[in-house]
């Protein structure tokens, strides 16, 4: 697996999320959702190809708004690696 990672982004640490009988570490990242262009991004679970996952949380949210979002994307992220991997 390939940990890659913005610029301006800050490592916050691996989320397992189990499928099957598979473990997959997705790394954890907070980072401005707003780009430089003014648009913005979504918090949440990213997918990078086959086997490149992460998810990225609001670096100016609360705690509890972190783990809300990386519960969620967890759930989204197993979902989506069955669908693609398994099938």
């Amino acid at each position: 697996m390939r940990v890659t990672g913005h610029p301006s982004g800050r490592f916050v640490g691996y989320v397992h999320v189990q499928v099957a009988s598979r473990v997959y570490v997705l790394p954890v990242e907070a980072r401005s959702l707003k780009l430089d262009d003014g648009s913005s991004l979504e918090a949440g679970f990213f997918a990078e190809g086959a086997t490149g996952f992460s998810i990225v949380v609001d670096s100016e949210a609360t705690e509890a708004v972190v783990n809300q979002t990386i519960d969620r994307a967890s759930e989204v992220a197993a979902r989506h690696i069955g669908r693609t991997l398994l099938n």
